[in-house]
């Protein structure tokens, strides 16, 4: 087969571990509470080789576990309000907490004080050009939610998605259901996150994160949420 890419994005990478193909296989636009499973059968079993690993949206699998948050259900609190006006709300790596949903999600979560104190200490960080307290105080529960944005497709405009729910677990019933080896990541081009991976991958967090480092999945209107990656020494 031949190994395509999405634009501005390389097929091939190379990383510690050797040299890599990663392949961008597009779907359809896949809807809340669709299979996992019958998706990696429709979609990757037909190009898959033995040895080969898929990199999956954390994105597909939520969605197909109904871990969404309804823009209609949430309460919007005056803290939510007053927190979200000193938060960036867009760059590259997507929409954070300077949308209000997604500050009163994390209040939801973590508890209006938690917040609260974590926006302070974010404040006095950027003082000092530190970047990035906020999230890491509140916890991947947060920093994952992605989106209450319609600009790319305007239905992610009117819910919030969660981070799947046992991604280590979901892959290995992929693997025992369809002979599938794989990992669910949380990407963008500013940061990378293995959130799970099957327990027959022996490589590490960071070196999977070496073979993604460029975000091959893209994040806009790609619909390329399964990237089948191959070692190259192993091609044909």
């Amino acid at each position: 087969m031949e190994f395509t890419a999405n634009q501005n994005k390389n097929v091939e990478i190379e990383t510690s571990t050797g040299t890599y193909l990663r392949h961008a296989i597009q779907t359809h636009f896949v809807a809340i509470g669709e299979d996992y499973i019958e998706l990696v059968e429709r979609y990757v079993k037909p190009l898959y080789q033995e040895g080969d690993l898929l990199s999956i949206s954390e994105k597909i699998i939520a969605l197909c576990q109904k871990r969404v948050v309804y823009r209609k259900d949430m309460k919007i609190s005056p803290l939510a309000k007053l927190l979200s006006r000193f938060a960036i709300q867009h760059n590259s790596a997507g929409i954070g907490v300077g949308e209000v949903c997604k500050m009163q999600f994390a209040i939801d979560e973590c508890g209006a004080a938690k917040v609260f104190w974590a926006a302070v200490c974010a404040g006095f960080g950027k003082l000092v050009g530190r970047r990035g307290i906020f999230y890491e105080m509140v916890g991947m529960e947060v920093t994952g939610l992605d989106g209450f944005y319609p600009d790319v497709f305007p239905v992610y405009g009117e819910y919030g998605i969660r981070i799947p729910e046992n991604p280590s677990g979901v892959c290995d019933e992929i693997f025992e259901k369809t002979g599938v080896r794989a990992m669910i990541v949380d990407a963008n081009d500013l940061t990378r996150d293995i959130l799970g991976k099957g327990s027959t991958v022996s490589l590490t967090d960071e070196q999977l994160c070496e073979i993604i480092r460029d975000n091959p999945a893209g994040q806009d209107a790609q619909c390329t949420p399964f990237i089948l990656i191959r070692k190259k020494e192993d091609t044909q």
